[in-house]
């Protein structure tokens, strides 16, 4: 395991990728803790794009950023002890492997991988390396869901009983125009992977392990080869029921999730981010409403970047990592299982031999790309 970082010092860390979530995103995140991480370098094959980021980073406050258009030669130069990712999902396990054999730590957009099986090879690399491979579930960060998942964990809300969980956002033709979109080999899938997993992955940090689910896909719009929506009934150990769906077919745009439990409803309403106003507790008649939060912090790539540095400071293991990031991406192969051969996938059946171990299409005749 890498040392923690020395009291006083600043981690180095590198970008890999310099588009839109890297410099909307990531960048901010350094920024705003700047005085616990130094950007150090960043990797783009395109040029011009690499020195419009490297002036951002200077305005930023980073004013000696190393640009390469190769990641090995930048693991190798510039050394970093964490490395972010914000390249197209096609890229994530071979760079995410490349950084931990380098022995860096990893954050890495969602999905960490295409599949199950590129996720075993992740972990393969950690147990290697001793560093440690997270990813962007950043709707888990933020006082409004650590919160949430004290009360439910607690017990004060009662046993959890019905749930839903609600992506319905809107993608029009021109956004899959862009080439590696709707492509199982580029994507891992269609909004099962790339939209409606931060929700989901929210629904299974607040409620735990699920044992069972059934499911449904169709493409009714996007000529696409992967699904433009999804439905899924989800059992979880706990009992309770839920409800998921996932869409690019909707004008109305809204994440939500909803959790009924014995003594009340915990409801999260937003888009793509949440504060504390976005929380809403209905106590059941005659119960106690429950405590609010001490502080008010947004879910953000910065929450998620703080729960990192302190893992690494401490030497532990990142939240978004290990089982619990890997149960999420067992989730979407269950759904796409279950709503492709018509039935019930149970957590854990997925495994080396399975088809939707090695692919989210699981080789199906009406779903596996076109040769």
């Amino acid at each position: 395991m890498p040392s923690p970082a020395r009291p006083g010092s600043r981690l180095p860390a590198a970008v890999v990728g310099t588009g839109a979530i890297v410099t909307g995103s990531h960048l901010p995140a350094l920024t705003a803790l700047r005085e616990r991480v130094e950007l150090v370098a960043a990797v783009d094959v395109d040029q011009d794009r690499l020195d419009g980021f490297r002036a951002q980073a200077a305005d930023a406050g980073f004013a000696d950023v190393s640009v390469h258009t190769d990641l090995t030669a930048m693991l190798e130069e510039a050394r970093p002890d964490l490395v972010l990712i914000g390249t197209p999902p096609v890229f994530h396990r071979e760079q995410t492997v490349a950084a931990l054999k380098a022995g860096a730590w990893v954050l890495c957009e969602k999905p960490l991988t295409l599949s199950l099986a590129e996720y075993d090879e992740i972990a393969a690399a950690e147990e290697a390396s001793g560093a440690y491979a997270s990813v962007v579930f950043q709707h888990r960060y933020g006082s409004g869901a650590v919160h949430a998942r004290e009360l439910l964990a607690e017990g004060t809300l009662g046993r959890p009983l019905v749930a839903h969980c609600q992506t319905t956002w809107y993608r029009d033709a021109a956004y899959y125009e862009v080439p590696w979109r709707g492509r199982w080999a580029s994507e891992g899938g269609g909004p099962v992977m790339g939209h409606g997993i931060h929700q989901y992955d929210l629904m299974l940090h607040l409620l735990g392990e699920w044992t069972e689910i059934r499911a449904m896909a169709a493409r009714l719009v996007h000529d696409t080869e992967s699904e433009d929506v999804s439905t899924a009934l989800v059992r979880f150990e706990s009992g309770a029921l839920a409800t998921v769906v996932n869409s690019v077919l909707s004008p109305d745009e809204t994440s939500r999730i909803r959790i009924d439990c014995e003594r009340a409803t915990v409801e999260l309403t937003h888009l793509y981010g949440h504060a504390n106003d976005d929380w809403r507790y209905t106590p059941a008649p005659g119960a106690e409403p429950p405590p609010a939060p001490a502080a008010d912090v947004p879910s953000s790539h910065t929450a998620q970047l703080t729960a990192l540095l302190d893992a690494y400071d401490a030497g532990t293991r990142p939240p978004g990592s290990g089982r619990s990031a890997r149960s999420t991406l067992e989730f979407a192969a269950a759904l796409y299982k279950s709503a492709f051969t018509g039935a019930t996938v149970t957590a854990g059946e997925i495994g080396p031999g399975d088809p939707f171990y090695a692919a989210m299409h699981g080789n199906h005749p009406d779903w596996s790309p076109k040769q």
